[in-house]
């Protein structure tokens, strides 16, 4: 017992007071540390007229006044773009994981092809997709497409692809190998390798990401429409541009209502899944 007391204490990390050096080398570096973010805030906040910032406050009341009581007649305006809405996340995830099994399967270290040209090329995609926000990709597609709900669609595909690519990938280089193992030893082809020894691992793992993505989807396509990709940010916008306060309220209530049940849903499906 003596013994076993004397090898933790021997373990026990000892404190030492520092040295000068020391203390003074701390000190420098949380003046260099200060003088950094006070630099940097002065930098990002040269534009900032202040008086507008004090005046905040009571803007604030003001237009808090103004949305209260929320435009509960509006809401038969609002079925039309929630459903929208909720075709925008949905469809858009439903494509971005058709598109992003194959490319997490390229840039998996254990399924890829061609570790020197495929394997680099399906990361690349995977990054640029994790890159760009779905609202610049809206942005973008609704120069080319036009506006409508098609470019919020695409826009929400391309922003999935990096997300489900970059968790699949990872989860197919961490499958049992046995499985695999036993159903080459068989004489199988590459194809039902994939589909029988590798697939079946992840199946469960593909399906939580993708009800996970599009759980967040839902929020992100409620303000592609602020670009013209369609749902209700097309009417938030519309509503902010013409100061109708009380629509913008019951606007912002249906946005809230549908994450809450979105997450509600999402919650549920991943306990079956999952």
């Amino acid at each position: 017992m003596s013994s076993s007391l004397s090898v933790n204490a021997q373990t026990m990390r000892q404190w030492h007071k520092r040295t000068p050096v020391q203390n003074a080398t701390v000190f420098m570096l949380w003046l260099v540390t200060i003088a950094f973010v006070l630099w940097t805030f002065q930098v990002m906040t040269k534009d900032t007229i202040w008086a507008f910032v004090m005046d905040a406050p009571r803007q604030m009341q003001d237009i808090g006044g103004r949305m209260f009581p929320p435009n509960w007649q509006s809401m038969k305006e609002l079925w039309w773009p929630l459903w929208e809405t909720l075709n925008i996340a949905t469809l858009g995830t439903l494509l971005g994981a058709i598109l992003a099994v194959p490319v997490a399967f390229l840039a998996a270290r254990n399924t890829t092809p061609s570790a020197a040209l495929l394997r680099p090329l399906a990361l690349l995609i995977i990054v640029s997709s994790r890159s760009i926000n779905s609202l610049i990709w809206a942005l973008l597609l609704v120069s080319i497409l036009g506006p409508g709900v098609l470019a919020g669609i695409i826009a929400i595909a391309l922003r999935s692809i990096g997300f489900i690519g970059k968790l699949l990938y990872e989860a197919i280089e961490e499958i049992r190998q046995e499985p695999v193992e036993a159903i080459v030893a068989t004489g199988a082809k590459p194809s039902q390798v994939i589909t029988w020894g590798v697939f079946p691992q992840i199946a469960p793992t593909l399906a939580g990401i993708c009800v996970f993505r599009w759980d967040i989807n839902i929020r992100e396509s409620t303000v592609l429409g602020l670009v013209g990709a369609g749902g209700m940010g097309l009417k938030l916008n519309a509503a902010l541009n013409t100061l109708a306060w009380p629509k913008v309220t019951m606007i912002l209530i249906v946005i809230f209502a549908t994450v809450i049940v979105s997450e509600w849903v999402t919650m549920k499906l991943r306990q079956k899944l999952i």
